[in-house]
């Protein structure tokens, strides 16, 4: 590179698990560049992602429909942009607004003509989205060894879940076990049943008698939710609606073990190095979506292979007797680090 940059920015306007897919593509460009100011922009749902990840110094929001009204300044006062996904009007503004940008080619061959690099589009599904994402600083020549999502909680963050934990628990001494019972509503194919939640929950009691279960999730899926804490009374607290995607993952960060599904607060959970099991429908296998380089995760896939899988695939056909040897070999394997 015949540059040095020294203000990068940085679009990903997307879900929760692709803008925590974005991370090591993020990382690797800081690293590139450790001269440089990293400035991040994404939806103003899920740009809080990047809050207080040490290698990002700007988070901002940005929408697509309203990005058009936006740039028109003279001057471009970003010497370098990386635009994460096809949205072209994302796409014209960070042309706009930086000297060179490094995107995936678009519909538009005007745009592609004007980008430093139009990066080829992967094929869908055809690798690990965290991957994917990373065919852009490698357009630069840039090479990632980290695949870990990033997310950060701060001290105050996890000293304010910590006090809620204690008045939820009685301040109890307790293994506590966190519980994603459900993805979003688009997505129900990925849900394993609520009752295998019950029934895990209480085959992880016999094995951790103090074992107290967190039970996230969000509105819709409140019936659902509501049941399971009915089922795990007086050892669960019902976290579900009531804390924001940030409260949700400092008390994350305080558990000893976690069991979820395919969904955005998994992936978040992934970024935490304690023990975690993720289920995953053979449509959205784990070697597309699952964890990189966690120290203590066992990813289960559908039984039924990506060719073999169909709307008849149910999530149910993964039993609870499964999920808990996987539990306690994860469970057992910690017991051994420890006293070694």
């Amino acid at each position: 590179m015949s540059f040095s940059p020294r203000n990068i920015l940085i679009i990903q306007v997307s879900r929760i698990g692709d803008t925590l897919f974005a991370t090591p593509a993020i990382r690797t460009i800081a690293e590139a560049c450790p001269e440089a100011q990293i400035t991040v922009l994404g939806h103003p749902g899920r740009a809080e992602v990047f809050r207080h990840v040490p290698f990002i110094q700007h988070v901002g929001t940005i929408e697509k429909r309203r990005s058009r009204l936006r740039g028109w300044l003279p001057g471009k006062p970003y010497d370098l942009a990386f635009v994460f996904g096809f949205d072209e009007p994302l796409v014209a503004y960070a042309l706009r607004v930086a000297q060179r940008v490094v995107a995936f080619r678009q519909a538009s061959e005007s745009l592609n003509q004007r980008l430093y690099k139009a990066v080829e589009p992967p094929e869908f599904q055809g690798n690990h989205a965290v991957r994917q994402l990373l065919h852009l600083p490698a357009a630069m020549g840039w090479k990632a060894d980290n695949l870990r999502l990033a997310f950060r909680v701060s001290e105050d963050e996890f000293a304010a879940a910590r006090q809620m934990l204690a008045a939820e628990t009685g301040g109890a001494q307790t293994f506590l076990v966190g519980l994603q019972v459900a993805s979003f509503h688009t997505k129900a194919y990925r849900d394993w049943p609520v009752e295998s939640f019950a029934g895990l929950a209480k085959r992880i009691r016999g094995y951790r008698p103090d074992a107290h279960f967190l039970i996230f999730g969000g509105k819709d899926e409140h019936q659902r939710t509501i049941w399971l804490h009915g089922e795990l009374n007086g050892f669960s607290t019902h976290l579900a609606g009531r804390l924001s995607l940030r409260q949700t993952a400092a008390c994350m960060g305080l558990t000893q073990l976690y069991v979820g599904v395919d969904t955005g607060p998994t992936h978040i959970m992934s970024t935490f190095d304690i023990p975690m099991v993720a289920l995953y429908h053979c449509w959205s296998p784990s070697r597309l979506t699952g964890p990189l380089q966690h120290p203590a995760c066992a990813a289960i896939d559908h039984p039924d292979s990506d060719r073999n899988c169909s709307d008849d695939s149910k999530m149910s056909d993964i039993s609870v007797d499964y999920v808990f040897g996987r539990v306690k070999a994860l469970l057992e394997a910690q017991a051994t680090q420890v006293s070694a």
